[in-house]
């Protein structure tokens, strides 16, 4: 009887653990060199602080989509299997909003890694 409800209050913590929302994810700067749209992609070329280039892709008529002016921004890689697309999901957000954990993203793109 003690070995079912050890695993009852493992199996019930191990849900709960599974329903909480991930922790907010590190901000890290990343400079918008240009943005295009091809044939209903909005493409962003961005520079990472490591010098590494990339890009962000994502479809023009999907919320979230927001096609960058140049400058610097702050880029959250989420967690494998979380977002809208079957890629690497990063979020943008203003650069000012680096210890604001209450901002809004400024878009949601697939990271294509250069």
């Amino acid at each position: 009887m003690k070995r079912i409800l050890i695993l009852s209050a493992l199996l019930i913590a191990l849900l709960v653990l599974a329903a909480t929302p991930a922790v907010s994810q590190e901000r890290k700067p990343v400079k918008v060199n240009r943005t295009v749209v091809v044939t209903g992609v909005v493409i962003v070329d961005v520079l990472k602080t490591d010098g590494k280039k990339a890009q962000l892709q994502c479809n023009q008529d999907s919320s979230g989509c927001t096609q960058l002016k140049s400058g610097n921004y702050l880029m959250a890689e989420l967690p494998e299997n979380s977002g809208k697309y079957d890629c690497k999901n990063v979020e943008i957000y203003d650069e000012s909003k680096q210890n604001d954990d209450e901002a809004q993203p400024l878009g949601y793109y697939c990271l294509i890694e250069k």
